[in-house]
């Protein structure tokens, strides 16, 4: 049986950053938690790298898109200055825009 390390991100966009061969998308989640008996709303972004055919979608979203992204963390080392450095990468498998910003959610 094959190891796996998978994400699942439903969020909204804030930021795309297209490079040569990829792209870099900042998605925003929102987690709520109660704090001292009130109900308060972190917002976490994680940013989730994009290549290949994915490209094209990404492309379509903009800022404020709602989008359901699902893919595999890949964790990476490299040597600096102060000792090794570690980053862990979220690279998108699947790719959807679920509503344009604006869009009113009914459901």
């Amino acid at each position: 049986m094959q190891n796996i390390a998978e994400f699942r991100i439903i969020g909204r966009v804030g930021k795309i950053n297209e490079h040569d061969k990829v792209t870099k998308v900042s998605v925003a989640a929102n987690y709520n938690r109660q704090e001292n008996g009130e109900w308060t709303t972190d917002t976490n972004w994680n940013e989730v790298t994009v290549f290949g055919r994915l490209i094209e979608r990404a492309a379509k979203a903009e800022k404020g898109d709602l989008v359901h992204i699902t893919g595999r963390v890949r964790q990476n080392s490299y040597d600096h200055a102060e000792g090794k450095r570690y980053t862990v990468e979220l690279i998108a498998d699947g790719f959807a825009v679920l509503a344009k910003a604006g869009e009113q959610d009914d459901r």
